[in-house]
């Protein structure tokens, strides 16, 4: 069981640090679109008591392993409390400050990408099934869906970041710049939750 997972996180491992290359050069990759003067609300202002939550780790405390490529690789759980009543949908971005080495991070790596979440969500099950109407965007793999971490070297930060939406978004698999610019002028509020995580050691040969 060991060595399947070991091989399963060197691919994923790789994958990571080939397209890091990639992302570290190209314009969307790096998700750190920041809102235009022209935002009708300010989230500082407007609902901030809106909180994100999980069972499965505090803030800033040890994600399980189950939820990384060293494990079963599901989204952990996720609790929505206090969204703004006039909310129309939610979404939520997870990302990683912190790649490829903390200790210098040349680019944000995009983890999962979910819009159009129901603004009565309580919030996501492990190993999410997403709700009716809520759609994935692709994450920096290029595929949809939850990608766990999979740090190459040290200990990274994963944020997990709600937004709470005056509107509903009509996009196709969008990346997380793309989700960013289309919720430009509508975030009535948002809140993050933060994890880390940091590979562990294989066990010495025999």
């Amino acid at each position: 069981m060991w060595g399947r997972v070991v091989g399963r996180s060197s691919r994923r491992a790789a994958v990571y640090a080939a397209a890091l290359v990639l992302s570290a050069h190209a314009t969307g990759s790096d998700s750190s679109a920041q809102p235009r003067a022209g935002r009708k609300h300010a989230p500082d202002a407007i609902g901030a008591s809106m909180k994100i939550e999980s069972t499965a780790f505090q803030q800033h405390g040890e994600i399980p392993r189950k939820y990384t490529c060293e494990g079963e690789d599901i989204s952990p759980p996720l609790a929505f409390r206090q969204v703004p009543p006039e909310t129309k949908s939610l979404a939520l971005i997870v990302d990683d400050p912190d790649a490829p080495d903390p200790k210098a991070p040349k680019t944000v790596w995009v983890h999962w990408v979910v819009f159009n979440l129901p603004p009565l969500a309580p919030g996501l099950p492990e190993g999410a099934k997403l709700p009716a109407g809520a759609t994935d965007g692709l994450n920096d793999w290029k595929r949809t869906g939850y990608g766990g971490p999979c740090p190459p070297i040290g200990r990274h930060r994963y944020f997990f970041k709600l937004y709470a939406l005056d509107t509903t978004l009509e996009l196709t698999r969008p990346t997380k710049a793309q989700l960013e610019q289309a919720m430009q002028g509508h975030v009535l509020a948002q809140a993050e939750v933060v994890g880390t995580y940091e590979k562990q050691a294989k066990p010495a040969a025999r």
